[in-house]
């Protein structure tokens, strides 16, 4: 082992290195400055090419959609028409209304049988056809027209006594003692018109007519009234 020399004022002398060492070291730390050198161009370049190279470039307008103006002008407007939205506007127009006020159903007094029957007209009955030469029908038909009434009046008629009595001259009600075609109650009232009412149907029938016109105006009169309480 060698010692050190000391200088006669006892400090130690100083010792210089090998001038072969420091060139080593820097040779063996250059490739180490090189990356940092390497790295920091290639910061610089990307700074560059990103103030070069527009990240945004694909969602810019393009030059062909760019618009020509004159000098002082200003860019003109412009109307959109979409039919989808004016059948919108059309569909969603609308007033509110309120409903309508239920009408109110109309109240039908019962009739009352006390009362007399005041006007004519009356209700419908079906067409009964011709009758039958010299039958009972064929006679009423015939009383019908020389009061004037038109042929409705006899289709009136012919239901009526048809639900009456069948059109038989000799019909009665053991139930009430009615008589006869119209059904009179009782049946000798119709003893102002003649004698054989009992058995003539000419003579009941002009009784019969006169008991309606006296009462119902016409023999739809009647009928309706029929329809509407049983009897007449």
């Amino acid at each position: 082992m060698s010692s050190v020399p000391v200088q006669p004022n006892g400090v130690a002398p100083i010792r210089v290195l090998d001038p072969v060492t420091p060139r080593r070291a820097r040779i063996v730390s250059r490739p180490g400055r090189l990356a940092l050198q390497l790295l920091g161009v290639a910061a610089v370049g990307a700074s560059v090419l990103v103030n070069v190279v527009d990240p945004y470039s694909g969602v810019a307008a393009s030059e062909y959609f760019t618009v020509a103006l004159e000098p002082g002008s200003n860019l003109p407007s412009q109307t959109v028409t979409s039919s989808n939205l004016a059948a919108s506007i059309v569909r969603d127009d609308f007033t509110v209304a309120a409903p309508p006020k239920p009408t109110p159903t109309p109240t039908v007094a019962p009739a009352d049988s006390s009362s007399k029957p005041s006007g004519g007209g009356g209700g419908y009955a079906p067409p009964a056809g011709a009758p039958d030469p010299g039958s009972a029908q064929a006679i009423a038909a015939q009383m019908v027209a020389d009061r004037g009434w038109p042929s409705t009046e006899y289709d009136c008629l012919y239901s009526l006594w048809s639900k009456e009595s069948g059109w038989r001259y000799n019909a009665y009600n053991a139930g009430s003692g009615a008589y006869g075609i119209p059904q009179a109650l009782p049946g000798n009232k119709m003893a102002s018109i003649a004698d054989d009412w009992e058995t003539n149907p000419a003579t009941q029938i002009a009784w019969g007519l006169g008991y309606i016109t006296g009462r119902y105006q016409t023999p739809c009169g009647a009928w309706e009234h029929s329809q509407s309480v049983n009897w007449y």
